[in-house]
């Protein structure tokens, strides 16, 4: 599934022939780069692509004033296929993705406790700056929205809300987290004679026995 392709075949699908300007700025006013992995600067790349694929085709061109002639786009009949194919995929696929800090955060041992807490605090503050800006934004175009778009925006800032709540969890309970994490035979396996690599487990028979 590719989110740009089927952001663009739909907006063409539903708004009717555009340029590559209005589908960009439909983009960027729509903020889709925080919800739909969809980059506003890579779209001008997917027109050409999907032009030269026979999934859109140029219409006309428009002219404003003294700005550069546009192309505007419509979609085609293989294009509304590949629209259908697009969508279909992305509403059947169950998908949220791994997360390579929670990864990282296995092997942060050698970090101080105290630059361990700045960097999930500025990870912490990042998401939380992406859900205000999203509040924000609800707020501004809620009046304009319908009820589905309304319920795209609550996934996304359901999202967000729990990233922050589960980075304030770490953060609260980091010095126990560390001090756990510190004790366990595998952080100083020197610590624990039957957990170091090379030396065997102690015979169940008393020393000095034989077998």
């Amino acid at each position: 599934m590719n989110s740009s392709r089927l952001f663009v075949l739909g907006m063409l699908a539903r708004k009717g022939p555009m340029h590559g300007h209005q589908i960009r700025r439909a983009a960027q006013i729509d903020r889709t780069d925080m919800w739909a992995d969809v980059k506003p600067g890579s779209l001008y790349g997917a027109l050409h692509r999907m032009e030269g694929e026979g999934l859109i085709e140029a219409v006309r061109t428009e002219q404003e004033g003294r700005m550069p002639a546009r192309t505007v786009y419509g979609i085609t009949e293989e294009g509304r296929r590949e629209l259908h194919a697009q969508r279909d995929e992305a509403l059947r696929r169950v998908s949220l993705p791994p997360d390579p800090a929670d990864l990282a955060l296995l092997f942060t041992g050698d970090m101080a406790e105290q630059t361990l807490g700045g960097v999930l605090r500025n990870r912490r503050e990042a998401y939380a700056t992406q859900l205000q800006a999203m509040r924000n934004m609800r707020e501004e175009v809620d009046a304009y929205l319908t009820d589905l778009e309304r319920m795209t925006f609550q996934h996304t800032l359901a999202r967000l809300e729990t990233e922050v709540a589960w980075h304030d969890e770490v953060l609260r309970r980091l010095p126990k987290l560390i001090a756990d994490d510190d004790r366990h035979p595998d952080r100083h396996p020197d610590r624990h004679p039957d957990r170091h690599p090379g030396r065997s487990a102690r015979p169940d028979t008393p020393e000095g026995d034989s077998a």
